[in-house]
């Protein structure tokens, strides 16, 4: 199936992010966008539909990675800001 990383959805936590899109298993229907968090309803959806695989072409994004991400964001938007 395209080179996905196959996810168990038991090892969904609250707050994970990942580096590229989640999707279900059928590969097309997206369940999470890049670098959002999991939140509660989420973990419920998966319980509630009895999904037991995810799939993705990234992986969990470590907290230290996110703290980069987070700087850089605020890079980024002191660089529109001077460009106005």
């Amino acid at each position: 199936m395209r080179n996905f990383n196959k996810i168990s959805a038991s090892e969904i936590k609250l707050g994970m992010r990942f580096s590229a899109p989640v999707f279900f298993d059928d590969g097309e229907s997206m369940f999470l966008a890049e670098n959002k968090a999991v939140k509660q309803y989420h973990i419920t959806a998966i319980a509630r539909w009895k999904i037991s695989t995810l799939l993705t072409f990234g992986h969990v994004i470590t907290e230290d990675e996110i703290d980069e991400l987070e700087e850089l964001d605020d890079f980024e938007m002191v660089e529109e800001l001077e460009e106005i």
